[in-house]
């Protein structure tokens, strides 16, 4: 077959990504460790698909060596995973070590650059736990801050010296947005204000992780960086009609701005103060505060990007008994033709990456970012097994390839960004889907003991690693 190629930068991160409570099992954790997403399963154990979840995960806990080692096999230049912070104390209020998981955490970080993997670490992938969800409402909370800059104190102590890439959160708006906005999580709870009341509370968090991680001098004693993982969904208006505009810059605002703008540029747009005041959902804040979120912006972004968010103005009258969504300035259009992923129900849309260079480039001053995920779910895969057993995922490969190519051809234009990371490195379990979807380069077969085996898409991607080239198909080929 003819080919082109496109050159991928020497230094460009080519990683995947998990997370811990997605991955490591419940073995060795203490009853009093849940998180929020233990407590959900427990309480609500039939939504997740065929009852599978946490507890079980893929066992990485047990053998992160073997996974290392196949990491190493692909040629991984970076793994991100998070240090679930409900086992990582025994103590919340005191922030006292459980030195079992510290320990663990340490043999799994030592173990990634042992094999030459650079580590990327997340302090909060949806794990706050599940006592002060319960006790304090989560992160509506000022106190969790508190302790959760007591966290963060203890880990950036234990493995500062050797952990460059922090990340104080992986998209902090979406598990109030599932619970609170949306109300369709556990505990099933429709309130706008406390929705609000955990984006502000999240993006002070960062702040105030980012001014102790200073403090701490982690950047001067380790050339270490730290950022925030977001996941704004793109939005595409339905047309160039300024109702349909509008309707996409209020979906923006209220889903991208919302961590964007504090996060990198220190401020929120004063549109927002404006509509949040109209519908009568402020969040509590103070200029104090305030100035702690201008004053401690993040080193670099990472943006999980999958798919587009495509919207209309609203045809239908809102509901005034409905308390306040977002959903009162814009409805979801459904765009004839588009390309999708059945099985999870997503448009596939390359563009969306080269339009986020655009956009991080032209907006937010061409600041370090990177795409901290990206990748495909398809259920069933065993259906595409070869005789020698190996998945034969091709539909895997072309997404890769697809959203790669626009991200390079995004650098070429100028935008910053550093590097790709694919969601997942393995399959996982995933909120309710559990492992109905499987998004990995290594199949977890939950029927033989959760034996590990690459798929064709690894064999690919480290070849892309490798050659540092992206293959692309002529249009005779096409």
């Amino acid at each position: 077959m003819n080919t082109e190629s496109m050159k991928i930068p020497s230094d460009f991160i080519l990683g995947a990504a998990v997370s811990a409570w997605q991955t490591e099992g419940w073995s060795g954790k203490k009853e009093s460790q849940d998180s929020y997403l233990d407590l959900w399963y427990k309480e609500n154990k039939n939504v997740w698909h065929n009852g599978y979840g946490p507890a079980g995960a893929t066992d990485f806990k047990n053998r992160y060596k073997e996974d290392i080692q196949l990491m190493k096999e692909i040629g991984l230049t970076h793994f991100r995973t998070s240090i679930n912070w409900s086992r990582f104390l025994l103590d919340y209020e005191n922030a006292v070590v459980d030195e079992d998981y510290a320990a663990y955490i340490d043999e799994v970080i030592n173990e990634l650059i042992e094999q030459g993997i650079e580590p990327m670490i997340c302090l909060e992938h949806y794990e706050v736990p599940a006592v002060l969800f319960t006790e304090y409402g989560g992160w509506g909370s000022k106190h969790v801050i508190d302790l959760f800059e007591k966290y963060a104190r203890k880990v950036f102590e234990r493995y500062g010296d050797r952990v460059k890439h922090w990340f104080t959160f992986n998209e902090p708006i979406v598990v109030q947005t599932r619970v609170y906005l949306d109300a369709i999580r556990y505990p099933f709870e429709q309130n706008t204000g406390k929705w609000m009341q955990w984006n502000f509370n999240k993006a002070l968090a960062t702040a105030r992780i980012v001014k102790l991680f200073k403090e701490m001098k982690l950047k001067e004693k380790n050339q270490a960086k730290i950022g925030v993982i977001l996941n704004p969904e793109l939005a595409y208006a339905r047309s160039t009609a300024p109702h349909d505009q509008y309707a996409a810059d209020m979906h923006d605002l209220f889903f991208n701005r919302m961590f964007l703008d504090p996060t990198i540029k220190g401020e929120y747009p004063p549109e927002l103060f404006a509509l949040l005041k109209e519908h009568n959902v402020t969040f509590d804040y103070n200029d104090e505060e305030l100035t702690i979120i201008k004053s401690h912006t993040v080193d670099y972004v990472g943006i999980n990007l999958y798919f587009p968010h495509r919207v209309k103005a609203r045809e239908t009258k809102w509901n005034d008994e409905i308390p306040f969504h977002p959903k009162y300035y814009y409805e979801a259009f459904d765009l004839p033709g588009k390309k999708m992923n059945p099985y999870r129900g997503w448009e596939i849309y390359p563009p969306i990456m080269y339009d986020m260079a655009m956009r991080m480039k032209t907006e937010y001053g061409n600041k370090e970012w990177f795409i901290a995920e990206n990748g495909m779910g398809v259920e069933n895969e065993k259906r595409f097994k070869n005789e020698d057993n190996v998945i034969q995922d091709d539909y895997r490969i072309t997404f890769i390839r697809d959203h790669l190519a626009q991200l390079l051809k995004g650098i070429e234009a100028g935008s910053n960004c550093t590097g790709y990371m694919l969601w997942a490195y393995s399959d996982n379990v995933s909120p309710m889907n559990a492992f109905k979807n499987r998004y990995g380069l290594v199949e977890i077969d939950l029927e033989n003991n959760k034996k590990r085996a690459l798929k064709k898409s690894a064999y690919w991607f480290h070849d892309v690693i490798q050659t540092k080239k992206l293959r692309l198909p002529t249009e005779t080929d096409k």
